[in-house]
């Protein structure tokens, strides 16, 4: 796992190692002796299974994600890690609006990674997913705020930890005209739900008709 130049600084010809077979390629067999290179942190990753539960300490936070410090794992070792989308279904700037260095938490394992030595999990699979009470929504006019804006559309905040995209399309017929000359990040605007698509965990937003036909009178 650490750095080096050349295969020879770490083996010998006629040398006896433990390898992890990780595939064939063209008729070759892959190996990686990195999995096996420490056992005990080898036994320890083995023995976690995707879906299980498992509880740590936050050792660092970035703004790639989030390193976490897994009870049992060997000592002088670190090997939980957060992406930032398995943090929190809220929409987030930076990790650090979600845990902190020293926070205790617990999460659900997705791969532990042998050749890595590392553990993938998931804060968010623990949390109920917010579409899910907000499924029932569609066809509503609600009133939301914009919380980010981009060339094609902007994002609107419509419950908490629920946020849909009203695309440009939605907000004129001027195809010269970019959002953030319509509306500013903060704004309260009035949208209607189009869709709730669960499964891809998106909200597509659609001019509200009562604001539509106001704008044409």
């Amino acid at each position: 796992m650490r750095r080096i130049d050349h295969p020879s600084e770490v083996f010998e010809i006629g040398q006896s190692l433990d390898v992890e077979e990780i595939g064939q390629w063209r008729g070759e067999l892959h190996l990686s002796a990195r999995a096996c290179e420490n056992s005990e942190l080898r036994t320890f990753l083995l023995a976690l299974q995707p879906g299980q539960i498992v509880s740590g300490t936050v050792s660092e936070v970035h703004n790639f994600g989030v390193f976490v410090h897994l009870d049992g794992e060997p000592d002088g070792l670190c090997t939980g890690f957060i992406r930032v989308p398995e943090l929190t279904w809220s929409w987030i700037s930076h990790p650090s609006e979600a845990v902190e260095a020293g926070q205790r938490i617990t999460a659900e394992v997705l791969i532990a990674e042998t050749r890595q030595g590392q553990v993938a999990i998931s804060m968010k699979a623990l949390q109920e997913d917010p579409l899910i009470r907000f499924a029932d929504q569609a066809g509503q006019v609600l009133r939301g705020t914009v919380t980010k804006i981009v060339p094609f559309g902007v994002f609107v905040r419509v419950a908490p930890d629920v946020e849909g995209l009203l695309h440009l399309s939605e907000m004129t017929d001027e195809p010269s005209v970019s959002p953030d000359q319509l509306v500013r990040e903060g704004d309260e605007i009035t949208v209607q739900v189009a869709e709730v698509d669960v499964q891809r965990h998106r909200v597509r937003l659609c001019a509200a008709e009562e604001q539509a036909n106001g704008d044409s009178q």
